[in-house]
């Protein structure tokens, strides 16, 4: 007997949208057959979902959790953990979240990894991958480490062009070092994310507002600009184009100019994807006047109305692949303690409503194919990531990670409503759908607003980026 059978008359799966049952027994779909194949006899539940979308579970590809955020009095400070992120993650559809190992000065790329683990394991309510992040000036003894990592299944490593703050300083990886990193990672079929903005540019124009005395967070928009998003990329693929092998992910795409880069990239037949984040989609630099303007605030900065118009064309066109949200959960209070441009709390509250959020935009707005929309949030990030099919898909073999979103759902976002943190910045905004069951492996985590999830139900995910994608540009 199955262990759960979900028929609808909209399930999304590989070759198309259409009127299925979705069979699962042991955590894994065994069967995807024409809706009225499996009767009441043959499973221990059988959800009948109608006309409500049933969808793979969502997939971030970027998120922070317990992730260092000191305060501005000097006294250390973490953002939420594992525990509070995922369970939010639950609510809004989001089976999967990605994260980074954090390797600083001091400690190997091991150690990195398994600090992170003793972090999420046993505290983390969905699946859940990391990347191997990198910064500083790098030892030569890192790149055999790196080389490790990326056989033993971590194979996305992170790096930043920019220290992004004045206070940051050796964050920023120098173009020597990514260069060798280049040659590891593409020596051992990985990828490599990039946090992608020039570094003269940047702090040149921190020191410039300060000189003007136009220093308020009100200007990031001037700091973190579109050229400094442009240099850095097409330096980044400049360099990728002189190692074999190489893929890059750009992470939150923010400018017209960066798309354009990664456009222009991918029609070089180079392997080149990238992510931009809701929080870009949906909001500009104009508000950062708003009150409490900082709550919108994740870096790099939010850009103009312009911007914005040719991140939706990017995804349009299949330039941006994927929507992640720069996790980073923490009290209204932290968010707004910064007031600079050189102290203001990034990251976003966001993970709980970015399905239903672009659900609504991409769908009931702007016309996207329902699914067009589960790519961009849940299936290209498991292509991308080396998790695909076992994620990302309704289909046999895949795990059974399920949501299925209810368009009768039609509501306002209040922070109330949400499980994530005491504020949030999607407070008043109009969805068109909510997720009313989530599936993780075949176990039904939430029903109908009923959390039913336990700490050791999120695995690991070790993963391998598939040679389609390294020999790409696919998708």
């Amino acid at each position: 007997m199955l262990d759960l059978v979900i028929r609808g008359n909209q399930v999304v799966t590989p070759q198309g949208v259409g009127a299925f049952d979705v069979a699962v027994e042991g955590g894994t779909i065994v069967a995807v057959a024409a809706a009225g194949t499996f009767g009441p006899q043959t499973t221990q539940r059988l959800v009948d979902a109608g006309d409500k979308i049933v969808m793979p579970g969502g997939i971030d590809p970027h998120v922070h959790c317990s992730w260092f955020l000191p305060h501005l009095d000097g006294t250390p400070g973490l953002t939420d953990p594992p525990s509070v992120v995922s369970r939010a993650a639950l609510y809004g559809g989001t089976t999967t979240m990605i994260d980074f190992a954090r390797w600083t000065h001091g400690i190997t790329i091991q150690q990195a990894i398994e600090r992170c683990h003793q972090k999420w394991t046993g505290q983390c309510y969905c699946d859940h991958s990391f990347h191997v992040m990198v910064e500083g000036a790098l030892p030569p003894e890192i790149f055999g480490e790196l080389g490790e990592a990326l056989r033993a299944g971590y194979p996305t490593v992170k790096i930043f062009t920019t220290d992004v703050m004045p206070s940051r300083r050796g964050r920023m990886v120098d173009f020597g070092d990514i260069w060798e990193v280049f040659k590891v990672v593409a020596r051992e079929r990985g990828m490599c994310v990039v946090h992608g903005e020039d570094n003269d540019i940047v702090m040149h124009m921190y020191d410039k507002l300060f000189r003007e005395d136009r220093a308020g967070f009100e200007n990031m928009a001037e700091v973190h600009n579109a050229l400094c998003e442009d240099l850095s990329f097409r330096r980044v693929i400049g360099l990728a184009q002189n190692v074999a092998g190489i893929a890059l992910y750009f992470m939150h795409v923010s400018a017209a100019s960066g798309a354009q880069a990664i456009r222009e990239a991918r029609a070089r037949r180079l392997p080149v994807y990238s992510e931009t984040l809701h929080q870009y989609l949906m909001y500009t630099a104009e508000d950062y006047k708003r009150p409490n303007g900082q709550i919108y605030h994740t870096y790099p900065s939010l850009k103009s109305k312009a911007d914005q118009d040719a991140l939706w064309a990017a995804m349009r066109d299949s330039t941006i692949h994927t929507v992640g949200t720069d996790e980073i959960c923490c009290t209204l209070k932290v968010k707004l303690q910064g007031k600079r441009i050189d102290d203001t709390t990034g990251g976003n509250a966001g993970v709980e409503p970015r399905v239903a959020i672009m659900f609504t935009e991409m769908v009931g707005r702007r016309g996207y194919s329902i699914a067009k929309f589960v790519d961009l949030v849940s299936t290209n990030a498991a292509k991308i990531m080396g998790l695909y099919p076992r994620k990302g898909a309704i289909a046999p073999g895949s795990d059974a990670d399920i949501a299925v979103l209810d368009p009768s759902q039609r509501m306002t976002l209040r922070k109330e409503m949400l499980h994530e943190s005491d504020y949030s910045p999607w407070e008043g905004h109009e969805v068109h759908a909510w997720p009313s069951l989530t599936v993780l492996r075949g176990k039904i985590v939430v029903e109908n607003g009923r959390f039913l999830g336990d700490l050791k139900d999120g695995q690991y995910l070790y993963r391998k980026i598939s040679e389609e994608i390294l020999s790409g540009p696919m998708l």
